[in-house]
């Protein structure tokens, strides 16, 4: 999907309801109150639906992310694509300025569609898993092995080998953390783990019966690859994210961190698929609303 197959294809409201109805009710529209599957369009007002059997009127956004929006829908399905198409994220001002409306507008459009994009199924992740862990945001205080960062945001990776990547803002690297990451997101029947030289990650492997499944590599001996053991994937997607941070975003706060690592995550795992678009809609209209006083209480 183009910028120019986008307005080809969806050139008025009308067209972009007509997907949104197709991906939220395949089978018929229903009602949202009572999942009746009767419901019956306005004469006045076609895009309104109204189900006779609990007198309710709503519409295809209707308790979706796009819920109580006055922007074009053209509008919305533009900053999709951009934000499905951009490697390294894309920033709210760029939105503004490439969309055309307001830097407020833009930011909270941008973090309605994150939400939809963390919306998502997740089964434990088996087979090869590389893990690790990064840090961002803030400066470094000293230099070498000596530099601490007590003043950076963690941000822990997982990555099965052919398959998903996770990224997750933790409180922190210790053990007892990975440990609760690895239970949460990794199988009982991995194959093997491989991490670095943290002294965190033994324990943490002991912690979840992974232990004999554990693979080290020593970054500080300069051993990157040893055969089959590294963790070069999963750094890999560190790279790209934190290209987003400095080139597209260029600030994150700490407390919107997980959104961005939801998107992320959410188009690097589905990179290869051309329906990508249509499967951001798809969770769009079935996740549920965020409003503003929620996202920024």
């Amino acid at each position: 999907m183009t910028l120019i197959d986008l307005t080809v294809m969806f050139p008025s409201d009308e067209r972009c309801r007509e997907l949104l109805e197709r991906l939220r009710w395949p089978d018929g529209p229903a009602c949202p109150r009572c999942q009746d599957m009767t419901p019956a369009r306005l004469a006045t007002n076609a895009k309104i639906l109204y189900c006779r059997k609990c007198d309710y009127q709503f519409s295809v956004t209707t308790g979706t992310i796009f819920h109580d929006s006055h922007l074009a829908l053209i509008k919305w399905f533009t900053v999709v694509l951009l934000m499905c198409e951009a490697k390294k994220g894309i920033s709210a001002m760029q939105i503004k300025r490439t969309v055309g409306m307001g830097y407020k507008t833009a930011w909270y459009l941008c973090h309605r569609i994150r939400k939809a994009m963390s919306m998502t199924a997740r089964a434990p992740l088996d087979g090869t898993i590389e893990m690790d862990e990064t840090y961002v945001g803030g400066r470094n205080i000293g230099k070498g092995w000596l530099a601490t960062t007590d003043n950076k945001e963690v941000v822990v990776g997982i990555r099965q080998r052919g398959g998903e990547l996770r990224f997750f803002h933790a409180e922190d690297a210790k053990s007892g953390t990975l440990a609760q990451y690895i239970r949460e997101n990794i199988s009982e029947d991995v194959e093997v783990v491989m991490t670095d030289e943290s002294m965190s990650y033994p324990k943490a492997m002991a912690t979840t019966g992974n232990a004999k499944k554990h693979k080290t590599i020593k970054h500080k001996n300069h051993v990157y690859v040893n055969g089959n053991i590294h963790t070069n994937t999963v750094e890999s997607a560190f790279s790209l994210l934190k290209r987003g941070i400095v080139g597209s975003w260029h600030k994150v706060s700490a407390k919107h961190l997980a959104a961005y690592l939801e998107e992320m995550s959410f188009r690097f795992n589905r990179r290869d698929r051309k329906d990508l678009f249509i499967d951001t809609l798809r969770h769009m209209v079935t996740a549920d609303p965020l409003t503003f006083d929620d996202l920024t209480a």
